[in-house]
């Protein structure tokens, strides 16, 4: 029989699986669509004529939703089909502000609220027919805001709480800037998503000279809070790690948050040493940008950065200048959300494609059998260094 991506040989899914690309993800979600067609015609070769799984093998699993706005900048979504007894999943981009719309004759992007919006529209749209709901959410929308140290908000809790509210059954996202705010939902499915084995194999194929040993290489974390991703990396590459402290100034805020007074590094020697920084995302860059300068007054060798989402919100002048005075080598970042073309289009740029992973993850969930493997990718990691040639431990 044909191996198919999550072990279900035989297993009847769920119910009709639909995909629904939220404005700004059509692309994306158009490579998933193709992944899953492919594999199930596959398998459809496997199954007798008058199998029940017949059904379910169809050239397409995208269902349109339109987004339309009024001139005041108020909106509505359609979908242009029904949905009853689907197996709905949802992807949003919230943080996409190559998305514009008019309002009162000016074009505006689309700010990470009124995606979230968007989302809850479209949920609202399909008026509870589906039989199940799932949101993709990679970046999750006021991820930043997860724990309270004043008198202030709790965007990200409420945001999984309405959703929740709306019908919500799972909510799954990468590289969790604090996991912890699924405690926020206990009765709801939330699944954080590593993207630790995407991030390696495309550094081992966009950097062949690489050498993964303790002699060659270091893993580093650019604060406290990314450790125990970090963590995760010097394990499963068998390296040694560092860290940096970050001292602010608690006194002032600025742009809604305490500004970095310095990074302190805590480690071992990076002296001649190729180095990894592992991060969730790349907001301004400053904060990496530092970093990797310090790592190079450091000794080290080469700077390779591998940041879940780059969000480049400063634009690139001062990632081009770093570039170009060597600080650092490559940036690593996911395609699953906005990139500009000016940043794409820079040598030190490379895209970590996730299209195929979350195909599998959909297709496994569709089938109503267990994610578990995907979600623990150590035994792929290492198989791929194996393969490369790298000795483990």
């Amino acid at each position: 029989m044909v191996e198919l991506p999550g072990d279900y040989q035989g297993a009847v899914p769920f119910g009709d699986l639909g995909i629904i690309a939220l404005p700004g993800c059509e692309n994306l979600a158009d490579r998933i669509d193709k992944y899953i067609a492919s594999w199930r015609k596959e398998y459809a070769k496997t199954l007798p004529k008058d199998s029940i799984l017949s059904h379910y093998i169809k050239d397409s699993y995208l269902i349109t939703a339109n987004i339309a706005r009024f001139g005041t900048g108020e909106g509505k979504a359609t979908i242009a089909q029904s949905v009853r007894g689907y197996d709905l999943f949802l992807i949003c981009d919230c943080f996409n502000h190559g998305v514009e719309y008019t309002m009162y004759g000016k074009q505006f992007p689309t700010s990470p609220d009124e995606h979230f919006a968007n989302l809850k529209r479209v949920i609202s749209a399909a008026a509870g027919k589906e039989r199940r709901l799932t949101v993709i959410m990679p970046m999750l929308y006021e991820g930043r805001q997860h724990g309270r140290s004043t008198r202030e908000s709790l965007d990200c809790a409420m945001a999984l709480q309405e959703l929740v509210s709306l019908g919500v059954k799972n909510i799954i996202t990468f590289d969790a800037h604090d996991a912890r705010v699924q405690n926020a939902i206990p009765n709801c499915g939330f699944e954080n998503v590593p993207t630790i084995y995407q991030m390696i194999k495309a550094l081992i194929r966009n950097v062949p000279d690489i050498n993964i040993d303790k002699d060659h290489l270091m893993v580093i974390s650019p604060d406290e809070g990314g450790m125990k991703r970090s963590i995760f990396y010097s394990y499963m590459l068998g390296v040694d790690l560092g860290m940096f402290y970050k001292r602010r100034d608690y006194s002032v805020i600025k742009n809604g948050r305490n500004p970095i007074v310095a990074h302190d590094f805590l480690g071992g020697n990076v002296e001649g040493k190729d180095v990894i920084v592992v991060d969730d995302m790349i907001a301004s860059g400053d904060s990496l940008i530092e970093v990797a300068t310090t790592l190079k007054e450091l000794g080290a060798a080469r700077v390779f950065c591998c940041v879940s989402f780059g969000l480049f919100t400063d634009g690139t002048a001062r990632f081009n200048a770093a570039y170009r005075s060597e600080i650092f080598t490559k940036i690593f970042t996911a395609n699953m959300v906005y990139t500009p073309p000016e940043v794409s289009a820079n040598p030190w740029y490379c895209s970590v494609d996730m299209a195929k992973y979350i195909s599998f993850l959909i297709d496994t969930i569709n089938h109503d059998k267990s994610v578990s493997k995907l979600l623990t990718p150590a035994d792929r990691i290492q198989k791929l260094l194996v393969d490369k040639g790298f000795r483990l431990g």
